[in-house]
This record gives structure tokens, sequence and C-alpha cells, in this order.
């Protein structure tokens, strides 16, 4: 070929690329819990990126979701797939405190904005080099602790015994309760933990019960938080028993069954959405998402945990604007800019809470990100 049509030809495909480029997709990549001990948490998170927007900005945005099996080592594993292979502009995963934890290195390392779908304040706390990279939608166990002492306090709960996950949820829930429950001179009798696999849990519990605490506070999520509950009515423990925020969803109801009746538990609003008094900014915003997701799978279905997911995407949807005027999805530069457009959230109202992120703050949540929830009659029930 002579030198002037080779010439032309590059430049025409120098011409087509930069094309792709200013017309290149977004791609989110998710890495979540469908299958494992975390499943029904990480089920309603799946069913709800089915829902997600596919244009924002007038830009096509393209999911690609891989199941983690509930299992840390899986987690990093997606998280490397997707950025590596995939070329993803944001991660949003895991469902669980360890598996997010453990892809915090992964996404930091190649500079890519990663929001967790989990609870746990260490995510996102002490704020870091590799932190700067990393979001998150639940609520922090502070947070939700302190509505639990305050609940207990309220209620003249003087000692408390704690059986939790041994995992990192477990012990960031030990961590900030009995902090706060020392503060507000409730003593802890006691301090088990259990496995999110274990099929029981006795000798745990006969040492609670030994303590004879007015309450119990159960830090798990998910189903396997259901097994301490079960084993402690079935030994004929009387007193109160707590829940954290992990288990708000319909297969814990029905995995606990009667047993559940009475528990107390914070959870985000958007549990309760039909309850909350219409001048709660919330409501609004909680009721849409309950009623795509109900829509779409029945009755009854919506749970806290799709939610962070929804609350995910309105993060996205409320930053990539800003990100796209600063650079093309696909690049380094366009991952910075989105990473700077995610901190400079101000007052967008979720399904869970109103955001109001900064470089120091990268959950970004008042105390409107939490309501006490009784279980009555195998419903949710807020308390006013």
């Amino acid at each position: 070929m002579k030198l002037k049509p080779l010439l032309a030809a590059l430049f025409s495909l120098a011409g087509a690329s930069v094309s792709l480029l200013a017309h290149a997709d977004i791609t989110v990549g998710v890495t979540l819990s469908a299958t494992g001990p975390a499943a029904s948490l990480g089920i309603p998170e799946k069913n709800t990126f089915a829902l997600m927007p596919t244009t924002i900005a007038g830009q096509k945005v393209s999911y690609v979701v891989l199941d983690d099996a509930s299992d840390t080592t899986t987690a990093v594993k997606n998280t490397r797939k997707l950025i590596a292979e995939n070329k993803v502009d944001v991660i949003i995963g895991s469902t669980t405190t360890p598996n997010s934890l453990a892809m915090v290195d992964v996404a930091a390392e190649a500079e890519t904005p990663m929001i967790a779908m989990a609870a746990g304040a260490r995510i996102v706390e002490p704020m870091d080099a590799k932190r700067a990279w990393v979001f998150k939608t639940p609520q922090n166990d502070a947070q939700m602790a302190t509505a639990i002492v305050e609940h207990m306090t309220s209620n003249n709960v003087k000692t408390v015994a704690f059986i939790g996950f041994s995992d990192a949820y477990g012990e960031g829930w030990w961590n900030e309760f009995s902090k706060i429950a020392e503060v507000r001179k409730i003593k802890v009798v006691a301090n088990e933990r259990f496995n999110r696999t274990d099929t029981s849990v006795t000798g745990q519990v006969l040492k609670v019960l030994a303590a004879r605490p007015d309450a119990v506070l159960i830090g798990g999520a998910g189903t396997p938080a259901a097994l301490p509950q079960k084993s402690l009515k079935e030994k004929g423990y009387k007193g109160t028993i707590y829940q954290t925020h992990g288990v708000a969803n319909a297969d814990f109801l029905r995995v606990c069954g009667k047993d559940c009746e009475g528990t107390l538990l914070p959870a985000g609003p958007v549990l309760v959405a039909t309850q909350l008094p219409e001048n709660n900014p919330i409501k609004k915003v909680a009721l849409d998402y309950v009623g795509k997701y109900e829509a779409a799978h029945g009755k009854g279905s919506v749970s806290t945990f799709g939610a962070h997911a929804w609350d995910a995407g309105l993060l996205l949807a409320d930053a990539l604007p800003r990100a796209l005027k600063q650079a093309k999805p696909g690049t380094p530069e366009f991952r910075k800019a989105l990473r700077t457009a995610l901190e400079s959230t101000r007052e967008l109202t979720a399904t869970h809470g109103v955001f109001n992120l900064s470089p120091q703050d990268h959950l970004g949540f008042d105390q409107r990100a939490r309501v006490m929830v009784r279980v009555e009659n195998g419903a949710w029930k807020l308390v006013k």
C-alpha cells in the first residue's frame, strides 16, 4: 500500500477510535452474594440491578453482575476480573462486610471507585489513601448501635448479652455496641460468637442464659442470624431480643417464624416505607423503589438489602453527569472524575436516608437514615 493511502486509513481508524471513545458505554461491575450463607441478602440486590436504568445523562450504562457465593476469595477474584477483563468504570459490592473489606485493596490499586453494599464502618473508616476510592450505602454500625442503646435505656435494660458472627461484621458490631453501652451504663454480661455456617449454637446460648441478661443483642445478618434467636426461645429465654439491620428481609422472618415475635431492630426507613409520616423526606423515594421491586417480584418481597443496591444506583445517577463533563468513560481520568463527583454529592434523598458525602465522609448519612422496628404478627412494625 502506498504511503498516502496508508496514512489516510490510519487516520480514519484513529478517528473511528476517538468516535467510539466519545460514545463509550459506562460499565458498572457488580459482585454480590447471590448464593451461600448471605444469599438472602444478595438475591434482592441482584434482582434490583435488573431494575436499574440503562441510560444515564444520555450515556448507555451496562451492568456486569457476578456471584461471589458469599466467599471472600471469590469476591476478590471477581473484582480483579471486572477491572482487568471488563474494564469497568466503577465497582458495586459486595454484599457482606468481610467480602467488601477484602475488595478495598484491589479497587484502590486499580484506582477504580467502589460502592459497597455492606454495613461495616471499617469499609470507609478511617479515611486513608485506599479508602479514598471506596464508598458505601448501608448505615454504619455505630448509627444503628446508638439507636439500640437508646431504646434499651428508655426501656430499663440494665444488663445485656451479645452473641454475634465470628467475622468482621460481628466484630464491628461488638466494638461499636460495647463502647456505646458502657457510656450509657448498660452492663454487657456475655460476649459469644458463632459462624455463619453453624447449625448449632447451644453452647453459646447456655453461657448467655447463665449470665441472666435483661436483653440479648444478636450481631448477625440474613437467615443465619435466626439460629441463636430460635435457640434462645427454645431454652426458655423471656427477655428482650434485639437484632441488627442485617436481618431486615422477609427470608429472616420466614426462617425465624414465631420465635421472631417481639424482636426489635434498627432499620433503614425503606423497610416500613408505607408507615412513615407524610412529611418524611425519604418516604416518596422509598415508596418508588418498593413499587418497582414488588411489581417485579410480588407484594412483600422488598428488603433493605435490595434498597442498598438501589441507593448505589441513585448515587451513580447523581454523580455520573458531573463526571462525564470531565472525562470519557473507560479511562483513568473518568474513574478519578467519578470518585470526585461522588464526594461532591449533596442532599441526595435515597431509600435509606439523605446522602451528604465529602472527601472525609464516604457514607454521609445522618439520623434520618434509621428507624426502630418491631416484629409483630410476622411483619415489620414502625416503633413510634
